[in-house]
């Protein structure tokens, strides 16, 4: 699911950039790998287990943003019978870890890759996540190889996934893939993306699921001073994201059929949380009547606004219930479905950034073989969805503090000033602090103030905006 992706641009000593360096060692985020961790992965890559399936002559391509190396997912979409087949590599991590080595343990301490505006910190060395085991263009990868058969309205009617050797023919990303699409140059496999992609929307509509087309946050550093900008995501990008959660809910359904597995669940957002965003609605002049539902709503938004795009960041607070739910020989769990996609899913399409991933993949490769799955699955299993959680609050506690950091930069200077807000949270404990929304820059801070006036429009005065701490300070005007 999405999460607030930020980029910073600007020199390398710059004050922001250096704020966000200082930010990794007070987080205390692993940061180098440990040598026998490097060790092992250097052997890892040089032998790992192959499958004995040859799938290499299926003619995929990787499909990411500009300059991404750790490349998960390889796709090839094609006509069958009335319907379409899509093939879905997936990278195949387990061929490259051997359980309880150097490798594994380090990866059940990291739990996922971690996202800087700056850079990331991966769960994988980068001898394997963007190297040996990373499905790079022309070279031979293990692989999960999913075939998932899809009507001509786009719902699986099919689902096999087994172990095989691919071969990506090249690595395209979202900008060139969206030019072929819309120039009409593009392949087959590609102009399919976009067909299947659309059925997949509708279906998701359809049942009542939502995608959040959260843009990316680019600051930009020029003379010190900060700039805010948004860029909307492309439809390709969005085409691409359903083919995961295609995959991630044909995954979810092996695992419930044969009786054990690690759901993605959702809980329905509580009204508080939904009462919180009608308050940054409304501080961001966006109309929501009362009788427009939050799916509704978000359809009707477009990224290109800023004022929609800032309120699209916001939205994936609604996501932050989510959790790992597992399940054993066919006891299933109270909940099943994830909220936001309104059906059984799980996370099984980005074992190179995720933990979880490679035991999902595991799980369904064993449900599909009629077979037990490997001892190392069943011997994680239970710990896996606090290990998880563990680095879900890491990785949000990350996206905080670089929220509050790039914010405090981009309000630098600016002390003393007034704007236009709105309080859109107060704490229930100490109603004097809450937390106000600005109408522009579309930043929040912390409010302090007797009384605060909860989803009024108010005159705030900006007290404090210091990258170090990181910390951006309100108080009414």
């Amino acid at each position: 699911m999405p999460r607030r992706p930020l980029r910073v641009t600007g020199a390398p000593e710059a004050p922001l950039r250096a704020a966000l360096a200082s930010l990794r060692t007070e987080l205390g985020v692993p940061l180098a790998f440990p040598l026998g961790v490097l060790a092992e992965a250097e052997r890892a890559a040089k032998a790992p287990a192959l499958p004995d399936h040859d799938a290499t002559d299926i003619p995929f391509v990787t499909v990411d943003p500009p300059g991404a190396d750790d490349l998960d997912q390889a796709l090839h979409l094609a006509r069958h019978g009335t319907g379409y087949r899509l093939r879905y590599a997936i990278a195949d991590v387990a061929a490259f870890v051997v359980p309880g080595g150097p490798v594994d343990v380090e990866a059940h301490r990291r739990v996922t890759t971690l996202y800087f505006p700056d850079g990331k910190i991966p769960l994988h060395p980068a001898v394997l996540s963007e190297g040996a085991a990373s499905l790079l263009p022309g070279h031979d990868r293990p692989a999960a190889l999913w075939t998932l058969d899809l009507d001509a309205d786009g719902r699986t009617v099919a689902v096999d996934v087994h172990r095989a050797l691919v071969r990506s023919r090249a690595r395209l990303d979202y900008p060139d893939v969206q030019r072929r699409i819309d120039a009409g140059t593009a392949e087959e496999p590609l102009r399919l993306l976009a067909t299947v992609g659309r059925l997949r929307e509708r279906l998701e509509e359809e049942r009542g699921g939502i995608s959040l087309n959260v843009p990316e946050q680019e600051i930009v550093e020029h003379d010190r001073a900060y700039a805010l900008t948004y860029r909307a995501p492309l439809p390709a990008e969005g085409w691409n994201a359903q083919l995961s959660l295609l995959t991630g809910m044909a995954a979810a359904d092996l695992m419930l059929a044969s009786g054990t597995g690690v759901l993605r669940t959702l809980p329905t957002a509580p009204d508080g949380a939904v009462g919180r965003l009608r308050h940054t609605a409304h501080a961001l002049r966006i109309d929501w009547p009362h009788h427009v539902s939050y799916a509704r709503l978000i359809r009707s938004l477009d990224p290109h606004e800023p004022r929609h795009a800032a309120f699209l960041q916001e939205c994936t607070t609604l996501l932050r219930g989510a959790g790992y739910t597992v399940f054993r020989d066919g006891r299933l769990p109270e909940i099943t479905t994830h909220s936001a996609v309104a059906a059984p899913y799980t996370h099984c399409t980005a074992p190179l950034r995720r933990l979880v991933d490679r035991y999902t993949t595991a799980l369904c490769l064993a449900a599909v073989a009629g077979e037990a799955p490997p001892d190392w699955v069943p011997a994680a299993l239970d710990a896996l969805p606090k290990e998880m959680a563990e680095g879900g609050r890491r990785a949000a506690a990350v996206e905080r503090a670089c929220v509050d950091t790039v914010e405090a930069a981009l309000l630098g200077g600016r002390v003393g000033e007034e704007f236009d807000g709105c309080v859109v949270d107060v704490d229930e404990r100490r109603p004097t602090v809450g937390t106000v929304q600005l109408e522009s820059p579309a930043v929040i801070g912390r409010i302090d103030g007797d009384p605060l006036p909860l989803g009024e429009r108010l005159r705030v005065r900006l007290t404090e905006a210091d990258p170090a701490g990181p910390t951006v300070r309100f108080v009414p005007a």
